[in-house]
């Protein structure tokens, strides 16, 4: 019990940090669709997958590596520390430079003639996120967890800071005539440029203070250190790949698989600009699994050698179904309020129907992070390829059949359904190497239960905003009751052991 109170209080304050600087940044939305243009959010939903996509590749999974061996291989953890970090800043000054040079290229070839300073600066982006990358991990793993929030924080209040001053501030400032028409070539009609602008200042802003909090790292570059590490980490870069594949390749590629004029008066690009926008409407879920993450991984594998972790993996994956059903029935039901609220220009609403299926999804990603464990400290990381490439043939084929025939669903059921698979796979896989006691039955329950009135919320209508919201929220109840005929020995045990500890 008290392992499992301890990750629920590291989540809590890894979840403090993503919730509140994810959900500033997340109110940009409201920036971003009341002051620019569906083609701007277009390109910034587009731009973004890759980014996404890239950040996998100039990361190759050296963040797992650095906890994996780090921890349990009789490593000095400082050496690790010094040889990783030297490995990925040399690799993102090779990677980065190349993106640099065939920049032109990346612009014709995803649509943006003459725009090739937005994959210049894409670079500078992917070459910062990763030399800041085992420095937050380090962090983590010294769980120093109210600083990696902390500067997590800051670099999100720069980058919102930046976004609101040049979509907002700068040209107010200009109508007022408090700044002449020029002002540092500013261009009234840029839109995605400053988004890109506003992350590269803000990362680049960070890279200090994360280093020096961190432990500035001597360059050294050992092979007898890096070569395992590399052999660990290159099966969890193609499942990298593969599963950002999954995460991203409906907002990458809905504007090139949309049929012309599937959505009368909208352009592709305009399309994906409401794709986009309404994905970000299930970030609450990613919020919560990411924060989940940050506190799960490194205390996965400092548990990996009690003989009890089994039945305590157990248990930390059956709280996360209840708690993150929950969530999902609750976003759900208010979504008629909370999509406008968001999604500040007409036209944003039309996809709104999609975000309890990306919920679900996002929810089944959540259980194979938990299931993974299995395969990371097995060290059989090379099932991980596997299991994301089977995920990827289903999304990448899901998104090709149904985005031409069924349009944002057809984006949202990618991701649904490449989740589902993967965890049924990596289940019983899981199962057959590294057993584990889950709740099986249980968690089916919850999940279907779930995702039904998750639906029944969304579709349940009177026309009187008041009354829709309390016959909305009503449907947590009947979830509730399931939750306490099930669960109510396990939570009287959890209440009587917080008196006893009171006491």
């Amino acid at each position: 019990m008290s392992n499992l109170k301890k990750l629920a209080g590291q989540t809590a304050i890894y979840g403090l940090s993503s919730i509140l600087g994810r959900s500033i940044n997340f109110l940009l939305i409201i920036v971003y669709t009341a002051y620019l243009s569906k083609e701007s959010l277009g390109a910034f939903t587009g731009i973004y997958a890759l980014i996404g996509f890239l950040n996998i590749v100039f990361t190759y999974g050296m963040e797992t590596s650095f906890f994996r061996f780090s921890t349990g291989k009789n490593l000095d953890q400082t050496k690790v520390y010094h040889n990783t970090q030297s490995l990925l800043v040399t690799s993102s000054l090779i990677l980065g430079s190349a993106i640099y040079l065939l920049a032109p290229f990346l612009a014709e070839w995803m649509n943006y003639p003459g725009q090739a300073y937005l994959f210049r600066w894409t670079a500078l982006i992917l070459s910062f996120d990763a030399v800041l990358a085992i420095p937050f991990a380090k962090l983590r793993l010294d769980n120093k967890a109210i600083l990696f929030a902390s500067a997590k924080l800051i670099n999100i209040t720069f980058n919102v800071a930046f976004n609101l001053l040049f979509i907002i501030g700068i040209p107010m400032m200009m109508e007022a005539g408090q700044l002449p028409e020029d002002f540092l070539g500013y261009r009234s009609d840029w839109g995605v440029e400053y988004i890109l602008l506003a992350n590269l200042l803000a990362n680049g802003l960070i890279i200090p203070f994360v280093w020096w909090k961190a432990g500035f790292f001597q360059f050294k570059l050992e092979g007898h250190i890096l070569r395992p590490m590399w052999s660990y980490s290159l099966p969890l870069l193609f499942m990298g790949l593969a599963g950002v594949t999954n995460e991203l390749v409906s907002r990458l590629l809905f504007e090139y698989v949309l049929p012309q004029n599937f959505y009368p008066g909208l352009s592709t690009r305009e399309a994906t600009g409401i794709f986009g926008a309404n994905f970000k409407l299930a970030i609450l879920m990613n919020l919560v699994i990411q924060a989940f993450k940050y506190a799960a991984e490194p205390f996965f594998f400092k548990q990996s050698e009690n003989k009890n972790s089994p039945a305590l993996y157990a248990r930390v994956m059956h709280a996360f179904i209840i708690f993150c059903s929950l969530l999902m029935i609750a976003i759900s039901v208010n979504l008629f309020w909370l999509g406008p609220l968001f999604l500040r220009s007409p036209g944003y609403g039309s996809a709104l129907y999609i975000v309890p299926t990306l919920l679900m999804g996002y929810l089944f990603l959540g259980i194979y992070f938990n299931l993974s464990i299995w395969f990371k400290i097995t060290d059989k990381t090379q099932y991980s390829f596997w299991i994301t490439f089977i995920g990827a043939i289903v999304s990448v084929g899901v998104i090709l059949g149904f985005v031409p025939i069924w349009g944002y669903m057809g984006g949202a059921l990618s991701t649904f359904l490449c989740y589902l698979t993967m965890s049924a796979i990596c289940f019983f896989y899981g199962q057959k190497y590294y057993p584990i006691p889950y709740q099986t039955g249980k968690g089916l329950s919850y999940l279907v239960m779930a995702f039904g009135l998750s639906y029944l919320g969304f579709f349940l209508e009177s026309g009187n905003t008041i009354l829709d919201f309390f016959v909305k929220n009503a449907l947590l109840i009947p979830f509730f009751l399931l939750i306490w005929i099930f669960e109510k020995n396990e939570i009287k045990k959890l209440l009587t052991s917080k008196n006893q500890k009171i006491n």
